[in-house]
């Protein structure tokens, strides 16, 4: 009869031999628990086929209508964008049209006012002037004395006096006076107006701002004495046919 190893009185050290033989024991048994756990009726069948890969449903036509769609939105992004900017500038456009409307208008508003002002000034002017303008009676002393005035503004010398005395020994006062019997009128040159003075004298001495009638009263005067104040200095020193 064999030795009982864990007797009492044997030593309880295990060998290393032991240790072995008693993993060996327990992977027989993991081993029968594991076949005792398949059916007595079943097989057993190892294979070294892999897995199949379970299939994934995918269509080429997803993507392309993931991409149809992607490349629309960024078309319709960049449409908006054309549009957004296009409208910024449309506005801008007629910010500066209405503001270069607005300058126009100021402008011409601003012309009409000056324009306005300025016709008013010279209304103003002329009625100013209109009202100072000396006005002289329609006769024998008004014709006088705008002579006188015409006579003073181009320096031409006589006096109220000296020229009335002349008028009325040459012509009586009488404007339309002419002299038909003298010698000027013999030679086809008569004497005429006021101060009886012949054509080509009365055209010669004729003054500046005067009319070129010799019958007007004033132009007749202030010719004759002009005339008079080149030969004998002043009209007032004419006593006689001159």
């Amino acid at each position: 009869m064999p030795k009982n190893i864990f007797s009492r009185g044997h030593s309880r050290t295990l060998t290393r031999h032991h240790k072995i033989a008693m993993a060996g024991v327990a992977t027989l048994g993991a081993a029968a628990i594991g076949f005792s756990a398949v059916p007595s009726g079943a097989s057993t069948k190892t294979t070294t086929e892999a897995a199949q890969p379970v299939a994934v449903a995918f269509s080429t036509e997803q993507i392309k209508d993931v991409k149809a769609s992607v490349t629309d939105q960024m078309a319709g992004a960049s449409l908006k964008a054309q549009q957004i900017e296009a409208k910024k500038k449309a506005d801008a456009a007629a910010a500066a049209k209405k503001k270069a409307a607005a300058e126009a208008a100021k402008k011409k508003a601003e012309a009409e006012r000056k324009a306005k002002e300025a016709a008013s000034r010279a209304a103003e002017r002329a009625k100013a002037k209109k009202a100072a303008k000396k006005t002289y009676p329609d006769n024998l002393d008004g014709w006088i004395r705008e002579s006188l005035d015409v006579m003073k503004k181009h320096g031409i010398p006589g006096s109220y006096e000296g020229i009335k005395r002349n008028i009325i020994r040459e012509s009586s006062g009488n404007p339309r006076a002419i002299n038909n019997w003298d010698i000027n009128a013999i030679n086809g040159i008569p004497s005429k107006g006021l101060l009886q003075v012949i054509p080509p004298t009365f055209k010669h001495w004729h003054v500046p701002g005067t009319s070129w009638d010799i019958y007007d009263p004033v132009a007749n005067i202030t010719a004759a004495c002009n005339y008079a104040a080149d030969k004998y200095g002043s009209m007032d020193n004419v006593d006689s046919a001159y």
